[in-house]
């Protein structure tokens, strides 16, 4: 009896010891556990290395506390030197910034770090910046080398297979909501907008249903791109434009509008597949653009002939679309009709309050000893409702006027 007193008293002890216990504080309450199924218990302190870094500026900043903690952020790794693909990605992360807008630097936070740390110092980051007219709320950061590796294999861009060179680096970036835990690792060449939402919106109220204004079966059909267009629009739409739209943001490239017949073919097409050449050559031509724009270098696009001939075939009819775009927009921008020096309305000339009180009726001219040609009225035409008239009427008015005079004078002669 007592054996199996003893055996029930030992399972049971063993029973008891297996069973997880709760948590309590130093009251006796019990505190639950945080649910490690969350992501946002996973993507903490406990993984992100928390290494210092130095900004543009020569600020000290430690990467989990004062960078990711409890933001949503965006995070990439360039390196100043790098001849295309560094500087073509943050061209195209600039549209982003611009589309944000004020809220970079608010509730959206932009980082770029160098993988180059001994050649990139905060002074070359701050004129990689000026370059791209990258102002506040987007941070470029540098740091010790082993600290940078770590944080690119921590944030899953850091391939060893493919990253053998040291400058050699993932061309994707990540954004992410800390605090929800919410991370995806995005390309920086897809479209900005796009970009821009998912960091802006969808990051922050991923869990709300958005409200639909649109219907799908009402999106008008999508046109086919022609190939110089689809190069353009992805390899250099972020850097130029064909025209001026109003409105749009300025670009920090050159506007290539009839660039085709301002420059040379051939020079054209060496230009496009070899920039950074002819830069090393003091190609006059080059070397005037490049001081011209800021010294923002144009990237080895990496495109062959046949590429080159089809770009420059869009660029040349995209330019002659936009020419008469601009000529229609410009067109409708006028609100007022021009009119002939002889009936130009002197807008400085106006009726004093001492020659208002000798006669109302009476319109003040000028001549200042000019022909009489050159006479010039005061603009002060009104409606009943003491509104000024616009322009175009008080030339109609004026027309009018000037034509029932020669109806009357030619019916006096014939009289």
């Amino acid at each position: 009896m007592h054996a199996y007193r003893r055996n029930l008293i030992l399972l049971t002890v063993a029973l008891l010891g297996s069973m997880p216990i709760a948590p309590c504080n130093l009251f006796g309450q019990t505190t639950e556990a945080p649910d490690r199924r969350l992501a946002n218990t996973h993507w903490g302190a406990n993984y992100f290395p928390n290494v210092e870094l130095t900004s543009s500026k020569g600020e000290k900043s430690l990467f989990f506390d004062d960078l990711i903690k409890d933001k949503v952020v965006m995070i990439n790794f360039i390196y100043t030197r790098c001849p295309d693909a560094c500087p073509l990605e943050t061209a195209k992360l600039s549209e982003v910034y611009q589309i944000l807008g004020d809220r970079v630097g608010q509730d959206v936070f932009m980082y770029s770090i160098t993988i180059d740390p001994d050649y990139d110092t905060p002074e070359v980051l701050d004129q990689f910046m000026q370059t791209y007219q990258i102002e506040e709320g987007w941070e470029f950061f540098t740091g010790k080398e082993e600290d940078i590796l770590l944080l690119r294999k921590k944030l899953g861009l850091f391939i060893s297979e493919v990253n053998k060179d040291p400058l050699d680096h993932n061309l994707s970036m990540v954004i992410g909501n800390q605090k929800t835990g919410r991370w995806m690792r995005k390309s920086p060449f897809e479209n900005p907008y796009i970009l821009a939402t998912e960091i802006g919106t969808w990051l922050h109220n991923y869990k709300t249903p958005m409200r639909r204004t649109n219907m799908y079966q009402d999106a008008p059909e999508l046109r086919r791109l022609t190939q110089g267009e689809s190069l353009f629009r992805t390899r250099c739409s972020a850097c130029h434009e064909i025209g001026r739209a109003p409105g749009s943001t300025m670009k920090p490239g050159p506007n290539l509008l009839d660039v085709t017949t301002r420059r040379d073919h051939e020079w054209l097409v060496r230009w496009i597949q070899e920039p950074d050449k002819m830069l090393a050559e003091k190609d006059p031509i080059a070397t005037e653009l490049f001081e011209a724009y800021n010294k923002l270098p144009m990237p080895n696009l990496r495109i062959n002939d046949k590429e080159v001939e089809m770009l420059l075939d869009y660029i040349k009819t995209e330019s002659r679309r936009m020419k008469k775009v601009m000529e229609v927009e410009a067109i409708a921008a006028q609100q007022e009709v021009e009119v002939m020096d002889c009936c130009q309305k002197n807008e400085e000339m106006v009726i004093d309050s001492s020659s208002a009180e000798n006669s109302e009726s009476k319109a003040e001219l000028t001549s200042n000893n000019a022909a009489p040609g050159n006479l010039k009225f005061a603009n002060h035409e009104k409606t009943s409702s003491g509104k000024n008239l616009p322009k175009p009427f008080s030339l109609i008015s004026w027309a009018c006027g000037l034509g029932l005079g020669i109806l009357a004078f030619r019916a006096r002669k014939l009289a």
